[in-house]
Formats: C-alpha cells, sequence, structure tokens
C-alpha cells in the first residue's frame, strides 16, 4: 500500500527547475506541475497505457452488457454504401438526355425539371419494367389473346364506358350549331340532359354516366354519355326517413330479378361462354407490341402528357398501324378529362375516326373505335354525330344487337322516337328475348299513350335481368302504367325499384335527387322557414286571384291546356310566370301585381327546379297518383277560387282539402293525387321554392328542371 500511497504523492509533487536569468536579468522561477508538465517519453508512455487500458474495459463492459447492437450496425453500414459510380451509371441514367451514358449538363436540366424527359428514355423504362414483370411479354403470332397486359382494359373500353372524374363548373359541353342542335327541347319527347340523377349534396357535382329516361311525357335523357351494354350500376340513393305519419301501402314480397346463371337461359349462358378477348393488334403489329404496351402503360398510369408523347412519336414511326392511333386516341381522351378541355376531346374525337379508317384495322379495333368515338359524341352533346357513328358501326356489323340497341337510344336522344321504335322492333324480330329492346320499346309505346301494350314489354323487360335494364325510369314507369289501369302489383314494382336503390321509399319516387334532404309529405310554415313569404302570399290573395281571373279564357274558363298526360279526364290549364328560375316576361306583363310581390323571394323566383304558375281545374277532372321529378323543392299551393266541397287532394295517405286564401305545403316528390268533384271551377297559385335545406352553393349550381 505504501508504494502506491508514495507514487501519488510523488505524482503531484512541483518540481522545481534551475532558475533561468531572463534577458533583463531578473531570476524566474517555472513552477510545472508534474500531472502536465514536460513530455517526456516516460509520461507519454505512461498516457498511452492508460488510455489503453481505459478503452480495453470499455469494450469489455459494452460486449460483456451488450451495450451495442453490432448486426444492426453492420447492416445499417451496408444500406448506407455509397458508391459514386453506381449512382452515376444507375439512377442518374435515367436523365441521360441524349443517349450518351454519360451525365452532364444537359441531364442536370432534366433533373431539376428544367426540360422535358425525352420519349425514349419514357419508352425504354416501360419496356424494362414490361420486361421484368411479363417475361411471356411477346405471344406466338396465332395467340387470341393478342394485346398482352391490357386485355382486361381493352375489354371494359370495348363493353362499358370508362368513368369520368368529377367535371368542374367551367367545362361546359360545346353546343355546335351543326351537331348539337336540339329543335325537340320544347316538345314532349324532348330530352334534358341538364338533369342528375342522384346528386350528392357536396361542394362540387359529379357526372354520372348512365341512362336517365325523364319520368314526365315520356321523354329520354341520357347523362353526358351513352353507357354501352354492360350492367349499369345501382343508383347511389341513401334511404330517406319515412313520415312517423306515413304508412307505406303493403305490398307483397317480390322475387329478385334474374342474376344467377342458373336462373338465366341456357342460349344467354352460352352465348357469355363464347365471349372472346378482343384482338386489336393485326400481324405487324404483334411484332411491335412491345413499344405499344409501353406507351400503353404509361397511359394507365395516369401519366397521359408523357403518353400521348409516346403514342405521337408511335404513329410517326408506324403511321398506317391502327392500334397505334387507337391508343394516341385513348391518351388524348384521358388528357381531355384530367385539362377538363373540350378541344383536346375533340382531338380524340378525331384521332378515333383515323384509326377505325386505317387499312388492316381488326374489326375488334374498328368496333372499339367507333364506339368511344360515338360515346364522347355524346358527351359533348354532339347527338347527331353520334347517330352518324353509330348507324356507320350497325352498317359494318349488322348481326351485332347490342350496336342496334345502343342505336336506337342515340335515336330517342335526338327526340326521334319513331326512329327508335324502328329499330327496337328490328331487335325484337330477330331476338325476342332481348331484355334491354323491350324495355325500350315498352317505354315508347307509354310515351304514345299506348298504357296497356306497354305493360308486358317494360314487365318482361325489368324480369331479363339483362343489362341496361336495371334503371328507376323503367320501373316508374311501369308502376305508372299498372296504376293507370287500375292495378295494385303497381306497389310491388315500386317495392322492387326502392329495394335495388332507385326510389327513397315506396311512396318518394323522385328520381332527380340530393341525398340527405327532409323527407316528409305535409310541411307547415314554420317548417319551411319561408314564413315571410307565406304571409305575403295570404295578405294579397285577393289581388293575386283577381290578375288570374283578368287572364283566363272567358269562354273556356282555362289558361293552357295542361300537357303532362297526368289526366285521366276532364279539363286542368296553367299560366306560368316562372319556369326553371326564368321570369316569362309576357305573362308577368299580364299580371304586374302578382309578380312584383314575388320579385323579393329568391327562394321561389330563383327556383330553377320548380315553377310559379296558376292553376285551373275544372269539374269531373280527376290527376293519377304521380310524383314530381325531384326532391330539391317544395310546392306551395294557395287557395284563390276553392268550391266548398267536392275537391281534394292526397299526398301519401294523407288527404287534404284548400281553402281560399291560405296556403298548403307538400313535398311533391312523394305520390299525390287530385280530385274536382265539385260543380265549378277550382283556382288555385301554385309556388315553388328551393327545399329549405339546400345549401346556396347547391341553389347555384343544381341543374334546371
Amino acid at each position: 500500500m505504501a508504494p502506491r500511497k508514495n507514487f501519488r504523492n510523488q505524482a503531484k509533487k512541483e518540481v522545481k527547475p534551475a532558475a533561468v536569468v531572463n534577458k533583463n536579468g531578473v531570476k524566474a522561477e517555472a513552477t510545472v506541475a508534474a500531472s502536465g508538465g514536460g513530455f517526456s517519453g516516460t509520461k507519454i508512455f505512461t498516457w498511452f497505457m492508460v488510455l489503453a487500458l481505459l478503452g480495453v474495459w470499455s469494450s469489455v463492459a459494452v460486449v460483456w452488457f451488450d451495450l451495442v447492437d453490432y448486426d444492426n450496425v453492420i447492416e445499417r453500414a451496408k444500406e448506407f454504401r455509397f458508391n459514386f459510380s453506381e449512382v452515376l451509371q444507375g439512377k442518374l441514367s435515367a436523365y441521360d438526355a441524349d443517349g450518351d451514358g454519360d451525365f452532364d449538363v444537359e441531364d442536370a436540366k432534366v433533373l431539376l425539371g428544367l426540360k422535358e424527359r425525352p420519349v425514349s428514355v419514357l419508352l425504354r423504362e416501360a419496356k424494362e419494367e414490361s420486361a421484368v414483370k411479363e417475361p411471356d411479354a411477346v405471344p406466338p403470332p396465332d395467340d387470341d389473346d393478342v394485346d398482352g397486359s391490357q386485355n382486361t382494359d381493352v375489354e371494359s373500353e370495348i363493353q362499358a364506358a370508362v368513368p369520368l372524374p368529377p367535371i368542374s363548373d367551367d367545362f361546359i359541353p360545346d353546343d355546335s350549331r351543326d351537331e348539337a342542335t336540339h329543335p325537340y327541347e320544347d316538345e314532349n319527347n324532348a330530352i334534358d340532359t341538364k338533369g342528375e340523377l342522384v346528386e350528392k349534396a357536396q361542394p362540387q357535382q359529379t357526372v354520372e354516366e348512365s341512362k336517365q329516361y325523364n319520368n314526365q311525357a315520356g321523354s329520354l335523357e341520357t347523362k353526358e354519355t351513352e353507357v354501352e351494354s354492360v350492367p349499369e350500376p345501382e343508383a347511389d340513393v341513401e334511404s330517406v326517413p319515412e313520415p312517423e305519419a306515413d304508412v307505406e301501402p303493403e305490398v307483397e314480397s317480390v322475387p329478385e330479378l334474374k342474376e344467377n346463371a342458373e336462373d338465366q337461359p341456357k342460349d344467354k349462358l352460352q352465348e357469355k361462354a363464347k365471349k372472346k378477348k378482343p384482338k386489336l393488334l393485326n400481324k405487324f403489329e404483334k411484332t411491335i407490341k412491345m413499344e405499344i404496351d409501353a406507351a400503353e402503360k404509361l397511359r394507365k398510369k395516369g401519366k397521359m402528357e408523357e403518353a400521348v408523347r409516346a403514342f405521337e412519336t408511335l404513329v410517326l414511326q408506324y403511321p398506317q398501324s391502327p392500334r397505334c392511333r387507337y391508343g394516341k386516341a385513348l391518351a388524348e381522351d384521358g388528357l381531355a378529362e384530367k385539362m377538363l378541355s373540350n378541344d383536346m376531346l375533340q382531338k380524340a374525337i378525331g384521332t378515333y375516326k383515323e384509326a377505325s379508317e386505317l387499312p388492316n384495322a381488326t374489326p375488334d379495333l374498328i368496333k372499339a373505335t367507333l364506339k368511344k368515338r360515338a360515346e364522347r359524341q355524346q358527351f359533348l352533346g354532339r347527338m347527331r354525330g353520334a347517330l352518324a357513328t353509330l348507324e356507320k358501326l350497325v352498317q359494318i356489323f349488322p348481326e351485332d344487337v347490342a350496336l342496334k340497341n345502343d342505336l336506337g337510344v342515340a335515336h330517342l336522344l335526338i327526340g326521334d322516337n319513331k326512329g327508335a321504335k324502328r329499330i327496337y322492333e328490328e331487335v325484337l324480330a330477330t331476338a325476342p328475348s332481348d331484355g334491354f329492346a323491350k324495355v325500350h320499346y315498352g317505354f315508347i309505346l307509354k310515351s304514345e299513350n299506348k298504357i296497356a301494350e306497354s305493360i308486358p314489354f317494360l314487365r318482361d323487360g325489368l324480369e331479363s335481368g339483362d343489362p341496361g335494364t336495371d334503371d328507376g325510369r323503367f320501373y316508374f314507369h311501369l308502376g305508372d302504367a299498372l296504376q293507370r289501369m287500375g292495378d295494385d302489383s303497381a306497389y310491388k314494382w315500386y317495392e322492387r325499384g326502392h329495394l335495388r336503390g332507385h326510389f327513397a321509399s315506396v311512396w318518394q319516387r323522385s328520381l332527380y335527387n340530393v341525398d340527405g334532404l327532409k323527407a316528409q309529405p305535409w310541411w307547415t310554415p314554420k317548417d319551411t322557414g319561408y314564413m315571410d313569404l307565406v304571409k305575403t302570399l295570404e295578405r294579397n290573395w285577393r289581388i293575386i286571384r283577381d290578375e288570374a281571373q283578368s287572364v283566363m279564357d272567358k269562354t273556356t274558363g282555362l289558361f293552357v291546356p295542361e300537357e303532362e298526360n297526368l289526366r285521366e279526364k276532364g279539363e286542368w290549364g296553367q299560366f306560368t310566370l316562372w319556369q326553371q328560375g326564368k321570369k316569362a316576361g309576357e305573362s308577368c306583363r299580364s299580371v304586374p301585381k302578382t309578380c312584383g310581390l314575388l320579385e323579393r323571394y329568391p327562394e321561389a323566383t330563383g327556383c330553377k327546379r320548380g315553377q310559379i304558375k296558376f292553376s285551373v281545374m275544372q269539374p269531373g277532372t280527376h290527376v293519377w297518383p304521380h310524383t314530381g321529378p325531384t326532391n330539391c323543392r317544395l310546392r306551395m299551393h294557395l287557395g284563390l277560387v276553392i268550391p266548398k266541397t267536392g275537391c281534394k287532394i292526397r299526398c301519401t295517405n294523407d288527404t287534404r282539402a284548400w281553402e281560399e286564401g291560405k296556403v298548403l305545403i307538400f313535398d311533391d316528390s312523394f305520390e299525390h293525387e287530385v280530385w274536382q268533384d265539385a260543380d265549378s271551377y277550382r283556382l288555385i297559385f301554385i309556388v315553388d321554392v328551393w327545399h329549405p335545406e339546400l345549401t346556396q352553393y347547391q341553389r347555384q349550381t343544381l341543374s334546371p328542371i
């Protein structure tokens, strides 16, 4: 112990070196601590040993107590190993703009986004991915599956319309005078292309690409683009709370429509089994299939600008290739959706035509190309152009029933019911079990007021379960026809339509709806929040009555006859002041006080889905049970001239009567019916208002009805 103690003390002693005389002759002593002074070899060796021992014991502690995961450290070192030559030859080679294998200033511009990547590089990348993911990319020349990686998608393109993304308000279909003029819009059989099947309560409306059939006056419309012969998706209608006071009409359980293979006729199953994947490549195009697939891969990934450039390059290299030009049209079509550009879509329509007219185009490619062209023409409102395209298709493929069915719809879209009827009669002569043709033929018969004749076609077509038949309008018109024939089975079909998601309930059967709105048949002024409007109408009802009587026909006691084909019997006339939010100037000049009272109520005058009008009904009139087209409005009835007895209105299962000077309010999207069995005329003032739960944005953007 002593030696160690002395060793420590010795280490702490100060050593006094010899005195040194400086240049001024003054002695100076420098004291140096033994521990820090001097740099003799012995001291250096001592500290070296101390540090070495500390390192050894630290290492022992680390290993013994497992303080560091050496395996993890080694793995991370491997992960972050950085080889400069590999970077230059690997990742940065993707930006080799001139293909010389090095990374220079031009390549740096690409890396910084100052310059577009060359098409050759994009194609090379896509080819490399195809080679990795699809080792058997090149099929033998006689292989039926000639389009490799896109067979599923191309088949869907032929059989079904590609859904569009939401379209912004400024993307308005062209109204070209040569193709999109609709001289039939004011007629009973006109097409309303502005309605929405299901309009969600959201900041931006979406475009649905399904056939829409107007439930009034037997008119038919198609939303934006025609759906090809595939099963249509069910309408996304949320269930609406049923009114507590109402009782649904009793309906028997209805068997489900044919949907399973075991329920379908054998000939239809065989027809499905015979369907083959489309052959879009000719013999030459099979040799350049990898290049086509590389460009197609860009389109499928949503890189539309790059896909367009890639297909343009292929078209320049192979100008006689129909498949390359078809791919270019598809890419332009996709870019039009991305840009919301009518001009780009028109360019795609032109390219589709070019592809169909090139020599050596396969029949499947011609069919796919012209069907896409017709679909996009309809989207732009060019109905006559689409009709011409479909007529050409039917000439090329006269045995294709689905094309004839599409042609029939195209005739209906321009108001040519006679032309459509002729087409569907031809289809049913050769394919009598075709459900699509049946429902459309029945629809046309009903629009001609051939009620009894229409029923078997509508019913059989719906029961077939064929693609394109599961549509709310067909359930609506079949039920309506049955009601007019006094057949209570109408409610079975309404129930079925409700279960299929087309109607909010058996009672509420409107088809142009915003989900989530409060639903009840009868409303009070307080419920609506439009108390001021109601008070104004009721305080001034005599002024309104006197002006209404001043414009009535003195000899007939009528206004303009009602033309909605809703009467079973009797006389019913109307005098309209506002329609779809637009003022009828000439009519208002005849009743200036009435119009002046309403000017300050935008909930009424601005209701684009309603009307403001006088309604007169003569004795002996009965209005069929019916529903309005939309749940976006409420209807006010102000009694002006009401006989003491004999006039009543039923909404669902609640029947009420008008009173002079009082307002009744109901939701006409629910079934309602009117009787006028008095001995004198009934005169009321009808004022439609926006549903109070609609936002200001929705009121501005909802399309007119």
